[in-house]
């Protein structure tokens, strides 16, 4: 459970998506973070999934022998302008791979190519040739191809989203969006150094595909989020509602932030974590 020094804590900084709430965030959960990252290193890092030098991939093995663990992959967020698996600096986005390790899945933390260089759909496309990499090789590390887990945060989510529109029958199990963008409000300007002056073109936005979609899905959000998160999260749940009969698995992470809903993942709140591993053990059987 959240204490309610956390929950105070991440209440003052308020919801906005300044680069001082997330320094903020960082702040406090980084001891937590190092002190599990002291006991679970990579297993495997800077594996190339594409020619692209932002296109590689880490991964986290269980401790032990383990053979056909589900896999669970990570894509970070950044607004699509910044972001990355693993840095010198701190211990976040590594985190997920640590913490999907210990529970034992084989975690998979990915970066992607990032605007303005790369626009629409580079994201969609760098998470379904990571899917396509891992069918070929999980096996080598202890990953069952056959049972996938995609989870993205911010614009990670969006690009998970996207894979499941360029490739509806994309061969995973189920998806997990945290706070992403899907269609249901406007795009800030700078969306559209990813998007492009189309930005607002339905073709361009992954909603009809993840309201479609019979894959099994988790939606969350963060009680601190700002609005507009809030509420592609709610037009999702509704919409899904609307056209299924019934909700997905869902989520709002009460006392959490945009930046602490991921980074505080695997840390001694583990509300948010016992509800993914519910959508692993539902989807992959575990």
């Amino acid at each position: 459970m959240q204490s309610p020094d956390e929950r105070a804590a991440i209440a003052a900084m308020g919801r906005e998506l300044g680069p001082h709430v997330l320094h903020a965030v960082y702040a406090r959960y980084r001891p937590e973070q190092e002190r599990l990252a002291a006991v679970q290193p990579v297993t495997a890092a800077d594996l190339p999934y594409g020619d692209h030098p932002r296109q590689t991939l880490d991964l986290y093995a269980p401790q032990g022998v383990q053979a056909s663990a589900p896999v669970f992959v990570w894509v970070h967020g950044g607004g699509f302008l910044r972001g990355e698996k693993r840095a010198p600096d701190h211990p976040f986005n590594a985190h997920v791979g640590r913490w999907a390790a210990r529970h034992g899945m084989l975690g998979a933390v990915m970066n992607y190519r990032l605007a303005p260089d790369a626009t629409w759909p580079s994201g969609g496309e760098d998470v379904a040739a990571v899917v396509a990499w891992l069918r070929a090789h999980a096996a080598a590390y202890g990953g069952d191809a056959a049972r996938i887990v995609l989870a993205g945060t911010s614009a990670g989510a969006v690009h998970v989203a996207t894979a499941l529109r360029l490739q509806p029958g994309i061969p995973v199990r189920a998806a997990v969006l945290l706070s992403g963008l899907y269609g249901f409000t406007s795009l800030d300007e700078r969306d559209t150094l990813y998007y492009g002056a189309q930005a607002h073109d339905a073709e361009r936005n992954p909603r009809e595909a993840v309201v479609n979609t019979t894959l099994p899905l988790f939606v969350g959000c963060a009680e601190f989020d700002p609005s507009r998160f809030q509420a592609e999260a709610l037009g999702l749940l509704a919409a899904r509602l609307e056209r299924h009969g019934r909700l997905p698995r869902a989520y709002i992470a009460s006392g959490h932030n945009h930046f602490s809903l991921a980074y505080h993942l695997g840390g001694t709140d583990t509300r948010l974590g016992a509800e993914i591993l519910g959508v692993v053990r539902d989807a992959c059987g575990e």
